[in-house]
Protein backbone atom coordinates (compact mmCIF):
# COMPACT_ATOMS: atom_id res chain seq x y z
CA UNK A 1 0.00 0.00 0.00
CA UNK A 2 2.77 2.41 0.94
CA UNK A 3 4.74 1.44 -2.16
CA UNK A 4 1.70 2.14 -4.39
CA UNK A 5 1.35 5.59 -2.85
CA UNK A 6 5.01 6.36 -3.43
CA UNK A 7 4.73 5.21 -7.06
CA UNK A 8 1.69 7.45 -7.57
CA UNK A 9 3.55 10.43 -6.13
CA UNK A 10 6.60 9.76 -8.32
CA UNK A 11 4.39 9.38 -11.41
CA UNK A 12 2.57 12.63 -10.60
CA UNK A 13 5.86 14.51 -10.03
CA UNK A 14 7.27 13.27 -13.35
CA UNK A 15 4.09 14.36 -15.12
CA UNK A 16 4.22 17.76 -13.42
CA UNK A 17 7.88 18.27 -14.35
CA UNK A 18 7.23 17.29 -17.98
CA UNK A 19 4.27 19.65 -18.24
CA UNK A 20 6.27 22.47 -16.66
CA UNK A 21 9.15 21.88 -19.07
CA UNK A 22 6.74 21.84 -22.02
CA UNK A 23 5.32 25.22 -20.98
CA UNK A 24 8.82 26.66 -20.52
CA UNK A 25 9.95 25.38 -23.94
CA UNK A 26 6.81 26.82 -25.58
CA UNK A 27 7.44 30.17 -23.87
CA UNK A 28 11.10 30.21 -24.99
CA UNK A 29 10.14 29.35 -28.60
CA UNK A 30 7.63 32.23 -28.64
CA UNK A 31 10.24 34.57 -27.13
CA UNK A 32 12.82 33.61 -29.76
CA UNK A 33 10.30 34.00 -32.59
CA UNK A 34 9.19 37.44 -31.40
CA UNK A 35 12.79 38.57 -31.02
CA UNK A 36 13.94 37.36 -34.45
CA UNK A 37 10.95 38.02 -36.74
CA UNK A 38 8.94 41.26 -36.79
CA UNK A 39 5.95 39.69 -38.58
CA UNK A 40 5.50 36.99 -35.93
CA UNK A 41 6.10 39.56 -33.21
CA UNK A 42 3.26 41.72 -34.58
CA UNK A 43 0.94 38.69 -34.77
CA UNK A 44 1.71 37.67 -31.18
CA UNK A 45 1.36 41.22 -29.86
CA UNK A 46 -1.95 41.68 -31.68
CA UNK A 47 -3.41 38.41 -30.40
CA UNK A 48 -2.15 38.66 -26.83
CA UNK A 49 -1.98 42.36 -25.98
CA UNK A 50 -4.46 44.11 -28.26
CA UNK A 51 -7.29 41.58 -28.22
CA UNK A 52 -9.03 40.26 -25.14
CA UNK A 53 -7.22 37.08 -24.26
CA UNK A 54 -9.52 34.21 -23.39
CA UNK A 55 -8.23 32.38 -20.35
CA UNK A 56 -10.91 29.73 -20.82
CA UNK A 57 -9.44 28.86 -24.24
CA UNK A 58 -5.94 28.70 -22.76
CA UNK A 59 -7.14 26.46 -19.94
CA UNK A 60 -8.93 24.17 -22.40
CA UNK A 61 -5.81 23.90 -24.58
CA UNK A 62 -3.66 23.21 -21.53
CA UNK A 63 -6.07 20.53 -20.34
CA UNK A 64 -6.33 18.95 -23.79
CA UNK A 65 -2.59 18.75 -24.48
CA UNK A 66 -0.97 18.78 -21.04
CA UNK A 67 -3.66 17.44 -18.69
CA UNK A 68 -5.54 19.13 -15.87
CA UNK A 69 -4.11 20.81 -12.85
CA UNK A 70 -4.69 17.81 -10.59
CA UNK A 71 -3.94 19.21 -7.13
CA UNK A 72 -6.17 22.23 -7.70
CA UNK A 73 -8.99 20.09 -9.08
CA UNK A 74 -9.06 18.21 -5.78
CA UNK A 75 -8.71 21.26 -3.52
CA UNK A 76 -11.35 23.48 -5.13
CA UNK A 77 -14.88 22.47 -4.18
CA UNK A 78 -17.13 23.58 -7.03
CA UNK A 79 -20.25 23.14 -4.89
CA UNK A 80 -19.16 25.49 -2.09
CA UNK A 81 -21.19 28.72 -2.25
CA UNK A 82 -19.26 31.97 -2.40
CA UNK A 83 -21.95 33.85 -0.49
CA UNK A 84 -24.11 32.43 2.27
CA UNK A 85 -27.59 33.48 1.37
CA UNK A 86 -29.45 33.47 4.68
CA UNK A 87 -29.85 36.29 7.17
CA UNK A 88 -27.93 35.41 10.35
CA UNK A 89 -27.92 37.40 13.57
CA UNK A 90 -27.16 36.74 17.22
CA UNK A 91 -29.53 39.20 18.87
CA UNK A 92 -32.54 41.27 17.88
CA UNK A 93 -34.15 44.27 19.54
CA UNK A 94 -36.73 46.94 18.72
CA UNK A 95 -35.21 49.96 17.01
CA UNK A 96 -37.36 53.00 16.08
CA UNK A 97 -39.77 51.68 13.43
CA UNK A 98 -38.11 48.29 12.93
CA UNK A 99 -35.46 46.01 14.34
CA UNK A 100 -31.79 46.21 15.25
CA UNK A 101 -29.96 42.96 14.49
CA UNK A 102 -26.60 42.18 15.98
CA UNK A 103 -24.54 40.60 13.20
CA UNK A 104 -20.89 39.86 12.49
CA UNK A 105 -18.62 42.86 11.97
CA UNK A 106 -18.89 44.11 8.35
CA UNK A 107 -21.62 41.54 7.75
CA UNK A 108 -22.41 40.54 4.16
CA UNK A 109 -26.11 41.34 3.91
CA UNK A 110 -28.42 39.06 1.87
CA UNK A 111 -31.51 40.51 0.18
CA UNK A 112 -34.66 39.18 1.85
CA UNK A 113 -37.14 39.66 -0.98
CA UNK A 114 -36.81 40.20 -4.72
CA UNK A 115 -37.85 43.59 -5.91
CA UNK A 116 -36.76 47.02 -7.09
CA UNK A 117 -34.20 49.28 -5.38
CA UNK A 118 -36.12 52.53 -4.83
CA UNK A 119 -33.81 54.43 -2.47
CA UNK A 120 -30.12 54.58 -1.57
CA UNK A 121 -29.00 57.29 0.82
CA UNK A 122 -29.02 58.63 4.36
CA UNK A 123 -32.04 58.33 6.67
CA UNK A 124 -32.19 59.77 10.16
CA UNK A 125 -31.45 57.13 12.84
CA UNK A 126 -30.64 54.49 10.19
CA UNK A 127 -27.46 55.81 8.57
CA UNK A 128 -26.86 54.76 4.98
CA UNK A 129 -30.04 52.99 3.85
CA UNK A 130 -31.12 50.87 0.91
CA UNK A 131 -34.86 50.48 0.40
CA UNK A 132 -36.11 47.65 -1.77
CA UNK A 133 -39.73 47.57 -2.86
CA UNK A 134 -40.59 43.89 -2.74
CA UNK A 135 -42.83 42.13 -5.20
CA UNK A 136 -45.30 41.62 -2.35
CA UNK A 137 -45.64 45.41 -1.87
CA UNK A 138 -43.50 45.54 1.28
CA UNK A 139 -40.66 48.07 1.32
CA UNK A 140 -37.68 46.66 3.21
CA UNK A 141 -35.26 49.18 4.71
CA UNK A 142 -31.68 47.96 5.20
CA UNK A 143 -29.92 50.45 7.46
CA UNK A 144 -26.36 50.99 8.71
CA UNK A 145 -24.90 49.94 5.36
CA UNK A 146 -21.22 50.72 4.75
CA UNK A 147 -20.95 49.43 1.17
CA UNK A 148 -23.70 48.77 -1.33
CA UNK A 149 -23.44 46.54 -4.40
CA UNK A 150 -26.67 47.68 -6.07
CA UNK A 151 -27.74 50.81 -7.91
CA UNK A 152 -30.96 52.79 -7.83
CA UNK A 153 -33.74 51.07 -9.84
CA UNK A 154 -31.87 47.75 -10.04
CA UNK A 155 -34.10 44.70 -9.98
CA UNK A 156 -32.62 42.39 -7.33
CA UNK A 157 -33.16 38.73 -6.55
CA UNK A 158 -33.87 37.19 -3.16
CA UNK A 159 -30.82 35.87 -1.26
CA UNK A 160 -28.29 37.80 -3.33
CA UNK A 161 -25.59 40.11 -1.99
CA UNK A 162 -26.69 43.64 -1.04
CA UNK A 163 -23.58 45.03 0.66
CA UNK A 164 -21.84 45.17 4.03
CA UNK A 165 -22.81 46.68 7.34
CA UNK A 166 -20.92 49.39 9.12
CA UNK A 167 -19.79 47.63 12.28
CA UNK A 168 -21.88 44.83 13.71
CA UNK A 169 -25.46 46.08 13.48
CA UNK A 170 -28.05 45.88 10.71
CA UNK A 171 -31.24 47.90 10.97
CA UNK A 172 -34.31 46.48 9.25
CA UNK A 173 -37.70 48.10 8.85
CA UNK A 174 -40.73 46.95 6.90
CA UNK A 175 -43.19 49.40 5.40
CA UNK A 176 -46.42 48.93 3.45
CA UNK A 177 -48.34 51.86 1.96
CA UNK A 178 -46.33 54.28 4.11
CA UNK A 179 -47.09 52.43 7.37
CA UNK A 180 -44.35 50.59 9.24
CA UNK A 181 -45.14 46.95 9.89
CA UNK A 182 -44.30 44.64 12.80
CA UNK A 183 -40.81 43.28 12.02
CA UNK A 184 -41.55 39.99 13.83
CA UNK A 185 -43.83 38.88 11.00
CA UNK A 186 -40.95 39.13 8.53
CA UNK A 187 -38.05 37.81 10.59
CA UNK A 188 -39.53 34.53 11.78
Amino acid sequence: MKKEKEEKIIKYLRSLILRTLAVIVLFLILAIITKSNKTYKDIIIKNIYEENISFTKIKNLYTKYLGGIEPLDKVIDNEMPVFKEELEYSNISIYHDGAKLQVANNYLVPIQQEGLVIYIGEKENYGNVVIIEGIDGIDIWYGNMETVSVKLYDYVEKNTYLGTTYGNYLYLAYQKDGVFQNYQEYLE
